[in-house]
C-alpha cells in the first residue's frame, strides 16, 4: 500500500482501485513522502470518506494533537457499544472536538439544554461522552463541562451504522424536552430528573416519536382508552393539551391510542409529585 498524500504524521492517503481511502496509525505518516510504502503494523483504520477535501482541510488547520485525541475516542466508543460507527464520524467528531477544546480554553462555556434528556436515552453514549472529557483533561489539562459530555454521546449515537441524523436527532430530543416542560407547566409542579417515573415518561416520548415517524402507534382497544379518559381526567386533559402544542409547533401528530399512554405516564409522575 503506497502513500498518495500526507495529512499529518498519524493519517494519510492512499488510492486502491480508483478509490482514495485514509489510512489511520500511530506514526504511519511520520518521515513519509508520497509513493513511500506503508508499514501494515501502523495500521489501525482504514475508512473512506466522500468529504476527503473537508478532512484534509480540518487536518491542515487543528492542532494533531485534537485529531489524535478524537479517534481515541471513536476507538474506545467502538469498542465499548461493539460496533462500527459511521465513516463521517471521523470528520464530525474532531471538528466539533477542536472547536470545544478552543471554546474552553477561550473561556466560552455552553450550557446543553438536553442534558437530562441525554443522559437518560442515550445511557452507553453519555457514559462514553464522560469518559471522552476525562480523557481529554488527562492529556491537555482542560476540564470540560458535563454538558459536552452530552454533546459528545449526540454525535456518536447518531454515527452508529444503525443510527439517524444528528439535526433529527437533536430535534426528537429537543420536542421531548418541550414536552416535559409543557407537563410541568400544566401540572404547576417541577419534575425530578432522577427519578424512575421521569425516566419512563422520556424514554416513551422519544420512542414514541419515532413511531408517529412511521407511522405506528402503540395497539390500545379502545374500552381501555375510554377508561383511562374517564379515571384519569386531568392527566389526560394534559396530554390532549401537550399533543396539541406539539402538533401547532412541530407538525407532528398524535394519534388519540398514544395520547392514552403518555396519560398512565403523567399519571404516575403526578402521584409521585403528590406524595
Amino acid at each position: 500500500m503506497k502513500i498518495n498524500k500526507i495529512l499529518n504524521n498519524n493519517a494519510v492517503m492512499v488510492k486502491e482501485t480508483d478509490k482514495e481511502k485514509i489510512v489511520v496509525g500511530s506514526g504511519v505518516g511520520f518521515q513519509k513522502r508520497k509513493n513511500d510504502l506503508i508499514n501494515p503494523k501502523a495500521i489501525e483504520k482504514i475508512f473512506i470518506l466522500k468529504e476527503n477535501e473537508k478532512f484534509e482541510q480540518l487536518l491542515m488547520r487543528i492542532p494533531e494533537v485534537h485529531f489524535i485525541l478524537s479517534e481515541e475516542i471513536i476507538s474506545y466508543a467502538e469498542n465499548q457499544l461493539e460496533t462500527r460507527l459511521n465513516d463521517h464520524i471521523h470528520l464530525a467528531l474532531t471538528d466539533h472536538l477542536s472547536f470545544a477544546i478552543e471554546r474552553e480554553r477561550k473561556g466560552i462555556y455552553l450550557k446543553n439544554k438536553l442534558l437530562p434528556e441525554i443522559e437518560v436515552l442515550y445511557k452507553e453514549e453519555f457514559e462514553i461522552g464522560l469518559w471522552a472529557i476525562q480523557h481529554i483533561q488527562a492529556n491537555l489539562g482542560i476540564e470540560m463541562s458535563i454538558d459536552e459530555a452530552a454533546f459528545i454521546a449526540l454525535h456518536i449515537h447518531t454515527m452508529k451504522i444503525r443510527g439517524g441524523d444528528l439535526k433529527e436527532t437533536v430535534k426528537q430530543t429537543a420536542v421531548v424536552r418541550e414536552m416535559v416542560d409543557m407537563i410541568e407547566q400544566y401540572l404547576e409542579r417541577e419534575i425530578s430528573r432522577s427519578g424512575l417515573a421521569y425516566e419512563r415518561l422520556v424514554t416513551h416520548l422519544y420512542y414514541m416519536l419515532g413511531r408517529v415517524g412511521h407511522h405506528g402507534a402503540h395497539a390500545l382497544d379502545q374500552e381501555m382508552l375510554a377508561m383511562i379518559k374517564k379515571k384519569y381526567i386531568t392527566s389526560y386533559s394534559c396530554s390532549q393539551q401537550v399533543t396539541k402544542k406539539v402538533a401547532s409547533v412541530f407538525g407532528i401528530d398524535f394519534p388519540e391510542e398514544e395520547l392514552g399512554y403518555i396519560t398512565l405516564h403523567i399519571e404516575r409522575l403526578r402521584m409521585n409529585l403528590l406524595e
